[in-house]
């Protein structure tokens, strides 16, 4: 047997599954009908967060059947998560996918505190949806929406959203 560190310790992977990063996650899709697809994970507060979340997207919606959406959903996650990343560093981002009414349902959190002076709070939320162009774009393109807003109390920081259907 084959000992090289890049061996699966699994007998259920294949050889033919290696890639330079390593094997493809293992998401099985829901088999009832009218089931979604709901997936939640935290990040580090850390710009390669958003490669990150851009292959956990990609992965799940493949593994969904849900192929068609992987490319509007990872540009809105990585702008998201990097955004996030940018108003908050060192802090967790928490991320939400949900496929719902043909539709799918992004959310990236960061803890990015409320200002108590309001023209700091209104200058930070202009910077944040000027660095969120790209995103607009996207989803605009898409036929979706977008936005922010504060997380509900007693959490602290701002929900960045996108909604694209189908």
């Amino acid at each position: 047997m084959n000992s090289s560190p890049l061996t699966a310790l699994c007998p259920a992977v294949v050889a033919d599954t290696w890639s330079p990063v390593g094997p493809r996650p293992c998401l099985r899709p829901k088999t009832h009908p009218g089931s979604g697809l709901t997936l939640s994970f935290t990040l580090p507060g850390d710009a390669r967060s958003a490669f990150v979340g851009r292959t956990a997207i990609a992965a799940a919606l493949e593994a969904h059947g849900l192929a068609g959406f992987v490319w509007p959903a990872t540009q809105a996650v990585a702008e998201l998560a990097a955004v996030g990343a940018r108003m908050s560093p060192g802090r967790e981002l928490y991320v939400s996918l949900r496929h719902r009414d043909e539709a799918i349902r992004l959310l990236v959190w960061d803890q990015h505190p409320r200002h108590v002076e309001p023209d700091v709070a209104a200058l930070c939320e202009v910077r944040r949806r000027r660095a969120l162009w790209l995103l607009a774009a996207v989803v605009e393109d898409w036929g979706g929406e977008w936005g922010t807003c504060d997380a509900a109390q007693p959490q602290v920081g701002v929900k960045g959203w996108a909604v694209l259907p189908r």
